[in-house]
């Protein structure tokens, strides 16, 4: 390491011998002016790193001098300590800082801090000394290159015309396919989000349900108990409704595909759809004669035309045209949405005031709305959506500010030979069975202390009599310990033991033992291994409670057919 020049000056040779005493040891060259004149000797014959300057010097004091020194474009940037026998006042040190000094040392003298100041300055010089000599090299291997490169100009604009071509192309196709993963998994995020959250809320609403039910039943009639109850099972019901649009968004609604008739069911629908949009807007039926039937759940579409159709309504608040149509098309390329075969495009249209791109490109993400505070959920088109991809199709929307907005939804078309009408999609509804006999013993099984309690009220009110178990195991251990009951009403998701397991064991030991698989979140792991077993969706009331007992014990049971 080459040694740089430390310039010392002072009008006293003693105090200059200390100087070089104590920097020494830096192995830099010191070099020793006893006056200002004499410094500026040294400065114009050689290179400087750090100037130590006294204060205090009779024929041009340190301030003068540093001016004098800071004048000269070589010594710019050049270090300089002051060093002051006397204590210096505040107005005094910025002076020194205004003159160009960038530190100061104090008189006595601590060796170690003079030695630690001058090394920083001394190795910042020769860094930026370095620095100097690496950029000129650094501009000559440039200006090099440079003329290289230009003398290949022509094939160089040539091969970066092609590069970016191919850059973007690449670019264009990574951002579309992160687009789509992005897309898949916020979808699998919020739909692993929402069976969690499906079951738990309707465990509560099940809860709540059942109380609310019973507590109307044997509340003596008053108008303001009815009011509040009755207000109170509104409320229940429409956070059932806001479930369901979840799990439809998420595809974990059970859906019931039948081949529709587009047309007759929106035929069937006239009357609800002109009630739903009133009478300032007009409906424009422009369906075709005829259309293939299409794979969907009836009464999920019905939900979702109703749906679309009041949208339509609230963004033509000084009225307008709806207009619903519907055309056949072939897909024969697959793409992220769709795979290749035949769809029946449905085209729900308004005239209102339509969404600029970037409101449109979120108007089917959950809970998004643009209808204000308490007007909307911001789930009717993420239904929509949910139904859509559900069922083999996809969603699609175009809006076009101050003229309107096209929602197209894609579902493929089912073969001829499974067509239903909506009269015969009516009938093949369950029809309500005949009252279960009364009396029966039926085992509870559920974790929740909550459900529990509001269906074993509920059974006792229907005249049943009941046994409670808080887990699979429980539920094992009383089996084996009392009379088996005639009925097994049991929720799926339980820590331990699952419904669905604890299933497979009574169908080992009791074979005859009807079963009902009670459960706050339709999609069921893994169904083949354990058997379709009959289901009650929470959160149930006492009808449909009936119901599904009447249903399961008017059919032969045999759990060694139904397990395998």
């Amino acid at each position: 390491m080459d040694p740089v020049n430390i310039l010392l000056v002072d009008d006293q040779p003693a105090k200059l011998l200390s100087y070089e005493v104590i920097l020494q040891e830096l192995g830099e060259t010191l070099i020793k002016a006893t006056s200002g004149r004499e410094a500026l000797e040294h400065l114009l014959k050689k290179d400087v790193a750090v100037i130590l300057v006294d204060v205090c010097m009779p024929e041009q004091d340190g301030f003068e001098l540093v001016a004098m020194i800071r004048e000269h474009p070589r010594f710019q940037k050049t270090a300089i300590i002051f060093v002051s026998a006397i204590m210096m006042a505040e107005p005094d040190r910025l002076r020194g800082y205004e003159a160009g000094a960038v530190d100061y040392v104090s008189v006595p003298i601590v060796p170690e801090l003079l030695r630690a100041k001058v090394r920083v300055f001394a190795e910042l010089y020769r860094k930026t000394r370095d620095l100097e000599t690496l950029n000129l090299k650094l501009e000559q291997r440039v200006l090099e290159r440079t003329a290289q490169l230009e003398a290949s100009s022509a094939q160089l604009v040539a091969l970066n015309g092609e590069l970016e071509r191919r850059v973007d192309e690449r670019t264009r196709e990574r951002e579309e396919a992160l687009a789509q993963l992005f897309e898949a998994q916020k979808l699998d995020t919020i739909g692993q989000l929402t069976g969690g959250v499906a079951h738990d809320f309707n465990n509560l609403l099940m809860a709540a349900l059942s109380s609310l039910n019973i507590l109307k039943k044997r509340l003596t009639p008053d108008e303001t108990n009815d009011r509040l109850l009755n207000n109170a099972i509104h409320a229940a019901e429409r956070g059932t409704a806001l479930t369901q649009r979840l799990l439809a968004f998420a595809r974990r609604q059970e859906l019931k595909p039948e081949a529709v008739d587009l047309i007759e069911l929106v035929d069937s629908m006239e009357d609800l759809l002109g009630r739903a949009v009133g009478s300032s807007i007009v409906i424009s039926n422009n369906l075709p004669p005829a259309l293939p039937p299409i794979l969907v759940d009836a009464n999920q579409l019905e939900l979702a035309l109703l749906n679309l159709c009041v949208n339509a309504r609230d963004a033509m608040s000084g009225g307008g045209t709806l207009s619903i149509s519907a055309t056949r098309i072939h897909s024969s390329h697959a793409s992220a949405e769709l795979a290749p075969g035949e769809y029946i495009e449905i085209v729900v249209a308004d005239t209102g005031h339509g969404m600029d791109s970037e409101t449109a490109e979120k108007a089917a993400e959950p809970f998004f709305t643009t209808k204000g505070v308490g007007k909307g959920t911001g789930l009717g088109l993420s239904m929509v959506h949910g139904l859509a991809a559900q069922s083999g199709g996809s969603l699609r929307i175009s809006s076009t500010v101050g003229v309107g907005t096209k929602v197209s939804v894609w579902l493929p078309v089912a073969s001829e030979s499974g067509r239903l009408t909506v009269a015969e999609l009516a009938s093949t509804e369950p029809a309500g069975a005949e009252p279960e006999a009364r009396g029966l013993r039926i085992l509870v099984v559920d974790d929740d202390a909550l459900v529990s309690l509001g269906t074993v009220a509920m059974l006792e009110d229907m005249g049943h009599k009941t046994l409670e178990a808080h887990s699979g195991v429980h539920a094992l251990e009383l089996l084996k310990t009392v009379e088996v009951p005639d009925l097994v009403i049991t929720d799926h998701a339980m820590p331990g033991m699952t419904g669905m397991e604890l299933a497979e064991h009574i169908g080992t030991n009791f074979p005859d033992l009807p079963i009902i698989l009670a459960s706050g979140y339709v999609d069921l792991p893994n169904e083949k291994r354990f058997g379709v077993l009959p289901r009650l969706t929470k959160p149930f009331d006492e009808a449909q409670l009936s119901a599904a007992i009447a249903n399961v014990l008017s059919t032969p049971y045999d759990r060694r057919k139904q397990i395998a």
